[in-house]
């Protein structure tokens, strides 16, 4: 399984395909969310993903939040397959090279609230109340880093 970490321009039309058909797989059809997945930020962002043979296992993006650079949102986490530490190890070489490439001062992200043990493991920490976006529960977390 080889981790891959590319700015969107870096991106091959394959990989840029396979990117878009993982996330519509795993939020559009099983988690039955009606959204734009395809929302903008995926130019500006860094795309990090977990592949063998030409398929995406799990994937995340990061993006700063404004010119400061200050912040990095990461958002689009998931995994192909639930349970066997997947998202946990994309999300741990996701964060070591943001920390080297992205020079930034906080993570953040919106975690579904089933989620939020997931990414308290990983260090970040609850900063509001629960709000509904795309139908689904979710709370701000962050990082410092």
């Amino acid at each position: 399984m080889n981790f891959i970490a590319k700015n969107f321009g870096e991106l091959s039309v394959t990989e840029l395909y396979e990117i878009l058909r993982v996330r519509s797989q795993i939020f559009i059809l099983e988690q039955n969310m009606h959204c734009q997945d395809i929302d903008g930020s995926d130019f500006e962002a860094r795309h990090f993903f977990l592949e063998e043979k030409g398929k995406i296992l799990a994937y995340l993006r990061a993006f700063y939040t404004d010119d400061s650079k200050l912040v990095v949102k990461i958002g689009r986490v998931l995994s192909i397959t639930h349970g066997v530490g997947l998202g946990a190890d994309i999300m741990k070489r996701a964060i070591a090279d943001i920390k080297k490439n992205m020079e930034c001062q906080k993570l953040c992200l919106n975690s579904q609230k089933s989620a939020i043990g997931f990414y308290e493991k990983l260090g970040f920490k609850t900063v509001s109340d629960e709000f509904l976006e795309e139908g689904v529960i979710h709370l701000k977390m962050q990082l410092e880093i």
